[in-house]
C-alpha cells in the first residue's frame, strides 16, 4: 500500500449496520485508502456490551464502552447508535474536537439538525449522512451537489421500506394488513413494536431532510403532516386496483406558489407530508416492490429524476455510510472548512388543510333515488368539484339489494375543503358509511 497519511477513525456503535461498517473497513482497508488518499485507521468501536453477539466478527480489542475518550483524537467520527442521546451529546463532542462526522441518525437530524450543523460551521467540520434519508440510495448527494444550481419543485419518496413490504403484498396477493405484517416481523423487516414504520414517523423523519435539502430551508419534524397505513384494508386495495391506482406510502415535499404576505415575502412555501396515496400503476413509483425504496423528484431544469434500490440492510446502508467516510477523509486532504448545510432559502412551511390535493372517496349509502344527487350537492357546497363517480349495487345474501357503493373521484381543491366536505358527508344522514378516503398523488 502507498505510503498514505493516516487518519483516526472512531466507530459508534455496532449494531446492524455498524458491525458491518466495521468489518468492511477492516477488510477493505488498502482499496479505501487508494480512493481516499488517505489510510483509515479503524482505532475503536465504543459499544454498551462488548459481549453481545455481532453480525460481524471484530476484533474484541477494538470494543470499548468509553465513547468519549474514544471520540477526542479522532479525525472522523461514525455515529451509527440511532436515537437521540447520548448520540446528540456524542457528535457535538466530536465536532467540538475538530473531527468531521458520518451518520444515519435520521432521528437526530430531523429534531436537531439545525443545532449539528450549526456547530459543524463554528469550526468548519462537515456532517456527511447518506445513509440517513434511503439507506444505500445515493439521494442526499444529489440533493445537496448535484441540483444545488437547479430549483427543485416536487420529491415523492417512497422511504419506508417496511410499509411498502406490507402494502406491495397487500396489492399483488389481496392478503390482510395484519397477516403480512406478523410476516414482515418474521421476517426481521419490522420491529417488534412497528409503530414507527407503520404509523410514518420513519417517512416523517426523512421528508424533513430531504425538504430541507430539496428547498434550503430548515423543515422541523412538527411541520410534517403525518399519517400511517394501519387504516389500509383490503377492500380499499381491490377498489384502487379496479381504478388502476396502486397505494404507496409516500413523502411528498413540494414548492408552492402562494400569495405575497408577510409569511411568505417571495410569494412560495413549501409543504411537506406523509400518508397512504393513490398513484397511477404507470407511474414509476409504482412498480416499486418489496422493502426498496425509491426518491422521485421533479426539477426545473433537470425535469424528472428517479433514485432506486434497497432503503435498509445493514450491508446496504454499510455502503452510503462509507462513501460518506472517504468523503470525510479527501476533505482532510485537501483541507479547508467543510461545506455547510444551505438554508437561507428560508421558505415557509404550510400547514397540509392549505394545500391542493386530489381525493378518492368511497361511500357507502342506501340504494334509493336521490342519493347520489344529495351527495353530489354536499360536495358542491364545499367546493369540491367531481371527476368521476361510479356506483354499485351491492347485493344482499338474500338476492335483494339495499346498499350501494359509490367510488367518488374529486378534481384539485383545498385539502381544508376536502376534508371538511368529508366530515359533512359523514354526518349527512344519507352516508351510512365512510369506506375509505384516499388522496391521489403523482399527476
Amino acid at each position: 500500500m502507498t505510503d498514505y497519511r493516516r487518519l483516526r477513525v472512531a466507530l459508534l456503535g455496532a449494531g446492524a449496520v455498524g458491525s458491518q461498517v466495521a468489518d468492511l473497513l477492516l477488510r477493505h482497508g488498502d482499496e479505501l485508502a487508494d480512493r481516499a488518499g488517505a489510510a483509515l485507521d479503524l482505532v475503536g468501536i465504543a459499544v454498551r456490551d462488548p459481549d453481545a453477539p455481532r453480525d460481524a466478527e471484530l476484533p474484541r480489542e477494538l470494543l470499548t464502552t468509553d465513547a468519549e475518550e474514544l471520540i477526542v483524537g479522532a479525525d472522523i467520527v461514525i455515529e451509527l447508535m440511532g436515537g437521540i442521546e447520548p448520540a446528540r451529546s456524542q457528535i457535538l463532542l466530536a465536532l467540538g474536537s475538530g473531527a468531521d462526522v458520518v451518520t444515519a441518525n435520521k432521528a437526530l437530524l430531523a429534531t436537531h439538525g439545525p443545532e449539528i450543523f450549526d456547530a459543524a460551521d463554528q469550526v468548519g467540520a462537515s456532517v456527511y449522512y447518506e445513509a440517513a434519508a434511503a439507506g444505500a440510495i445515493p439521494i442526499i448527494r444529489p440533493l445537496r451537489d448535484s441540483l444545488a444550481g437547479d430549483r427543485v419543485q416536487r420529491i415523492m419518496g417512497i422511504v419506508n421500506g417496511t410499509t411498502n413490504y406490507i402494502l406491495d403484498r397487500m396489492d399483488r396477493e389481496g392478503s390482510d394488513f395484519a397477516d403480512v405484517l406478523a410476516d414482515a416481523q418474521a421476517l426481521g423487516y419490522a420491529e417488534a413494536d412497528p409503530t414507527a414504520d407503520i404509523e410514518g414517523f420513519d417517512a416523517a423523519q426523512k421528508a424533513a431532510i430531504l425538504a430541507s435539502l430539496a428547498f434550503h430551508t430548515a423543515v422541523p419534524l412538527g411541520a410534517v403532516h403525518r399519517e400511517g397505513i394501519t387504516n389500509v384494508d383490503a377492500q380499499m386495495m381491490d377498489a384502487a386496483r379496479r381504478a388502476g391506482y396502486v397505494i404507496k406510502l409516500l413523502a411528498v415535499c413540494e414548492r408552492l406558489q402562494v400569495e405575497v404576505s408577510d409569511e411568505a415575502p417571495t410569494g412560495e412555501a413549501i409543504s411537506v407530508r406523509v400518508y397512504p396515496a393513490l398513484i397511477s400503476r404507470e407511474h414509476p413509483l409504482a412498480s416499486v416492490h418489496g422493502a426498496n425504496n425509491a426518491v422521485f423528484v421533479q426539477a426545473e431544469a433537470a425535469g424528472n429524476l428517479m433514485f432506486y434500490g434497497a432503503g435498509a440492510g445493514g450491508v446496504q446502508t454499510a455502503s452510503a455510510v462509507l462513501g460518506d467516510v472517504v468523503s470525510a477523509a479527501r476533505r482532510h486532504i485537501a483541507g479547508g472548512v467543510g461545506v455547510g448545510e444551505s438554508t437561507r432559502a428560508n421558505l415557509p412551511v404550510l400547514p397540509v388543510g392549505r394545500v391542493t390535493t386530489r381525493y378518492q372517496i368511497t361511500l357507502e349509502v342506501a340504494d334509493e333515488p336521490g342519493v347520489l344527487a344529495t351527495v353530489a350537492g354536499i360536495l358542491a357546497e364545499g367546493r369540491v368539484s367531481i371527476a368521476t363517480a361510479l356506483q354499485t349495487v351491492i347485493t344482499q345474501a338474500n338476492g335483494e339489494s339495499g346498499t350501494a357503493r359509490i367510488v367518488i373521484g374529486t378534481h384539485r381543491a383545498l385539502e381544508q375543503d376536502l376534508s371538511e366536505t368529508v366530515d359533512r358527508l359523514a354526518a349527512s344522514g344519507v352516508v351510512d358509511r365512510i369506506v375509505s378516503v384516499l388522496r391521489v398523488e403523482g399527476d
